[in-house]
């Protein structure tokens, strides 16, 4: 027991005796810190081999930085590509889609359409095949002379008004009404985009009963046919007229279904020498969008020469043809309330005669001049356009309005 207590007590001491020898040995020794990581390394070589390590994963990150650059740039311009492409067909599809809006499509024009509605009238059972011929008969015969058949006119609606007015006392403390007009409404071939064409026609339908511009329409004493209405434009537009409208529709009306508007109706007029206008209102002047300076206008037009006491005044004015995007109407009169608000008065083309019709057997409670009657607060388009008519143009003054637009 005593020996091997003694040998395990000298083992003990060299073991000791050698790790504090291994540690002078290391703080002795030189150390070297790696510069990337702060490893500490006793030898440079190791050091060396060490620091080679980070570059060489220091350059494959850069290598995979700049492949992940190269692919985000690739898929970003096919991102591009595609999203171009995208624009341009939605472009393309937008662009037909306006063309059959507004008629430029080559789909035909109102005789295509008449035909076509009469087919569909027919194979539903709503028209017999003797009516379809004889009504295709009766077409054919009005465009080849280029009058209006007459079929969608309603007559009268004015003096019928005037006959109301006067007994009216509830709340209309003066109304102005423009002489005769004739209301057209659309027709199996022109429903959907003629109502320009038929304003026109109501505009006209007054103007050939003042003899003020008989000169004027000497060649045109019948209300003509949508037709030769878009004859009359492509007329003005060789005489020089709106240029810039006239490329638009490529110098072509006839046989489309084009719609139209206020500076087509204003070339044609100034074409007739008859004298005219067209004031824009551009912008609402009144709260919600509304334009009260459109109704004080109006009202200025119809009151101007026609001042005096009486509640109903039937003037000599003719009516004014009044332009919103995508539809117009006609102005007839404007009413002006025992609270001094005023109320335009309008024939709409989209009404159908029977509609009409109502007002020539006017109720004394006037319930049916709802279909005619438009406040402030119910015209809120962006913008109106009017066309209004006030005199003859001479010769010369007719050229120099041409000339002014080349």
């Amino acid at each position: 027991m005593p020996f091997k207590h003694k040998n395990t007590f000298f083992f003990t001491v060299r073991v000791t005796n050698h790790r504090n020898k291994l540690s002078r040995e290391l703080v002795d020794e030189q150390l070297y810190e790696c510069p990337m990581c702060s490893l500490t390394c006793t030898n440079i070589q190791i050091l060396e081999e060490h620091v080679d390590l980070h570059l060489e994963e220091h350059s494959f990150s850069e290598g995979g930085n700049i492949r992940d650059l190269e692919l985000a740039q690739r898929l970003q311009t096919e991102e591009d590509k595609r999203q171009r492409s995208e624009e341009e067909k939605r472009e393309r599809e937008e662009f037909k889609k306006l063309q059959r809006q507004y008629g430029l499509d080559n789909s035909g024009g109102y005789k295509q359409q008449f035909l076509k509605n009469m087919e569909r009238e027919v194979d539903r059972g709503r028209m017999q095949p003797f009516e379809y011929h004889k009504r295709k008969a009766d077409m054919m015969e009005c465009l080849a002379f280029g009058i209006d058949d007459g079929k969608t006119k309603t007559s009268g609606v004015i003096e019928a008004l005037c006959k109301y007015y006067q007994n009216e006392n509830k709340d209309v403390r003066r109304v102005w009404l423009s002489t005769g007009v004739d209301h057209f409404h659309s027709s199996l071939g022109d429903r959907g985009w003629g109502c320009g064409y038929r304003n026109f026609q109501m505009l006209l339908s007054s103007l050939l009963q003042n003899s003020l511009y008989n000169d004027c329409l000497r060649d045109t004493t019948l209300i003509p046919s949508i037709p030769k209405i878009q004859s009359m434009i492509e007329d003005a537009w060789k005489e020089g007229f709106d240029p810039h409208g006239a490329s638009h529709f490529n110098n072509r009306l006839h046989g489309s279904k084009a719609w139209i508007g206020a500076c087509e109706i204003y070339s044609l007029l100034t074409n007739l020498r008859i004298k005219c206008q067209i004031i824009d209102f551009h912008k609402p002047t009144g709260p919600m969008g509304t334009h009260p300076r459109l109704f004080e206008w109006v009202l200025h037009y119809y009151s101007t020469d026609n001042e005096g006491a009486a509640k109903v005044v039937c003037t000599s004015k003719p009516p004014i043809y009044l332009q919103h995007q995508g539809h117009s109407r006609t102005v007839v009169g404007i009413e002006e309330k025992k609270n001094k608000t005023l109320c335009l008065l309008l024939f709409d083309p989209g009404c159908p005669s029977q509609e009409m019709q109502k007002l020539l057997k006017q109720n004394s409670d006037g319930t049916s001049l709802k279909l005619l009657r438009r406040f402030v607060g119910s015209l809120k388009e962006k913008q109106y356009q009017i066309v209004a008519v006030d005199g003859v143009l001479s010769s010369e003054e007719k050229a120099f309005s041409a000339e002014c637009q080349m």
